[in-house]
């Protein structure tokens, strides 16, 4: 009896290892695929650029993300891609503008008018910011878009706009505008909010997607 109890222990030892042996073996393929999307701007002629959101600083200016996916946008209109653009996100917990406000903000300082920014302010997440601006497209007969965000990023993000049926094409924040230790933890961070992602669509969970 005590010899099949430690037979069974060692059993259930050896599965678990392989195991979690699996589950890291998957994750480092999502980080590898994840970065190989991410590298990739296929970006065509369309009828919108989505700069999807990203956090402000204490003191309501843009964070980094902002800043560099804000600045790709505006590259991406100068270079004729396309004649509008939609900045994404909400108002955070103790902030008192919306980050889509402060995406509009740099786009004018980069020479992008006015009138060509469309401000997307009611999300908090990257599901909320696909299912918010399918709205407005479908409200101005937009068909295609291209959608600006960190590279990576990108291969979430391009599921999430693809689930909600929003052609699209990537336009990437280059990866060397990242410092190497910030571009690491958050790649960590997508594998995550991916096993979030994956895990709703099982389950049939709303759109909102917390941190994600």
């Amino acid at each position: 009896m005590l010899k099949r109890l430690r037979f069974s222990r060692r059993r259930l030892l050896v599965v678990i290892v392989l195991t979690i042996a699996v589950w890291l073996a998957i994750c480092g393929g999502v980080m590898v695929v994840a970065m190989s999307v991410g590298d990739q701007n296929n970006a065509q002629q369309s009828d919108v650029i989505i700069v999807l959101g990203a956090g402000l600083r204490r003191d309501g200016r843009a964070g980094d993300a902002l800043w560099r996916r804000s600045l790709v946008a505006a590259q991406a209109y100068h270079e004729g891609l396309a004649p509008n653009i939609v900045c994404t996100g909400g108002i955070s917990d103790n902030q008192t503008r919306s980050e889509a406000d402060a995406c509009r903000e740099i786009l004018i300082g980069e020479g992008v008018p006015s009138d060509a920014i469309t401000l997307e302010d009611g999300s908090h997440s990257t599901e909320e910011n696909a299912l918010n601006t399918r709205a407005i497209m479908a409200a101005r007969g937009w068909k295609a878009a291209i959608v600006v965000t960190d590279s990576f990023h990108m291969m979430r993000s391009g599921w999430i706009f693809s689930a909600y049926d929003i052609a699209h094409t990537r336009y990437p924040v280059p990866r060397n505008r990242v410092r190497t230790w910030w571009y690491a933890s958050s790649l960590a961070r997508e594998v995550a909010a991916i096993h979030w992602y994956g895990f709703k669509r099982v389950f049939n969970i709303e759109a909102t997607d917390f941190l994600f």
